[in-house]
């Protein structure tokens, strides 16, 4: 029996079973996984704690401080029903919005999860509310999203699969103008050992190609070049890898076109500690205060 396809933005993503769903908008999330995830330099600390509690809620917070020193984060609570597939998520930030999930899967109709989003900031009084739909069936994934507050708008993907190809694509719509504001399109190809995905954004105006390959247990390397037919003739070109030293700790490493240079080192101090720390080096500017570095601690339990 076939199972749903990635979905628009994983079409590159490698798997064990290439027919494992995936959503439209993750055509080639494994390479950008690797390229941008766990690369710590970004900001200039990070901390995440996680708790459970004995009734199945989990508690998490999480802040952050940038380079340019300021700080935020969030408390956020999650609630898992499932036998009934019910998920509750709430979070309050540091800039005072607060935020309600409420997931329901599997249980309006088979393969069909929706997800009602909600955010609220008591200062201004402002409110949002979103509508997210996923639908899942053999060979084929699509998903919607509705902003209720805005427009509205409706943001729609959809992925078919067959035999390790995948051809998706995506399109923005404002009912109130009742017009298309942007469209995509997306074909890849994956198998175990490798993903290769070509997607045309931004009203097929930015085209990027992406390679992600796992060479074995400890080593990936991936590849991504992207042009934008409306700015300069120049393609960007991202490349990295990622090297799993002990099953404890990996390192990572990437480079670009512009000759930044940035590496990252995550290793598991002991049961439910872990620990990273990440550079970045702009090669272009050795002499200047160009380069930055960033720590991330996780606590769980």
């Amino acid at each position: 029996m076939s199972l749903p396809p990635p979905a628009f933005s994983d079409i590159a993503k490698a798997s064990n079973d290439v027919s494992i769903p995936v959503r439209s908008t993750d055509l080639s999330s494994q390479v950008s996984q690797l390229i941008n995830r766990d690369f710590y330099h970004t900001v200039a600390a990070n901390l995440e704690v996680k708790s459970k509690a004995p009734n199945g809620i989990s508690f998490s917070v999480k802040g952050k401080s940038s380079h340019e020193g300021s700080t935020s984060g969030l408390i956020e609570g999650k609630y898992v029903e499932a036998s009934a597939g019910i998920t509750l998520t709430q979070s309050w930030t540091t800039t005072n919005v607060l935020n309600t999930k409420f997931e329901l899967d599997n249980q309006i109709a088979k393969g069909l999860k929706a997800e009602l989003a909600m955010d609220f900031v008591p200062s201004s009084k402002d409110f949002g509310a979103k509508l997210n739909l996923a639908f899942k069936q053999p060979n084929f994934h699509a998903r919607a999203f509705f902003d209720m507050m805005k427009g509205p708008t409706a943001n729609i993907d959809a992925v078919l699969g067959r035999e390790g190809w995948l051809v998706g694509g995506e399109a923005g719509y404002d009912v109130q103008k009742a017009a298309i504001t942007r469209y995509s399109l997306a074909v890849g190809y994956t198998v175990p050992q490798y993903s290769t995905a070509v997607t045309a954004t931004n009203n097929l105006s930015v085209f990027s190609a992406a390679y992600y390959h796992k060479v074995n247990s400890e080593v990936e390397a991936g590849a991504k070049a992207s042009w934008d037919s409306k700015g300069s003739n120049n393609v960007g070109l991202e490349v990295a890898s990622k090297y799993r030293l002990d099953p404890a700790s990996f390192a990572k490493a990437k480079v670009n076109d512009r000759g930044i240079a940035s590496l990252a080192y995550n290793v598991l101090l002991r049961s439910g500690v872990t620990f990273g720390v990440g550079v970045s080096v702009d090669t272009q500017k050795l002499n200047e205060s160009a380069h930055k570095v960033g720590t991330h601690f996780e606590f769980s339990g």
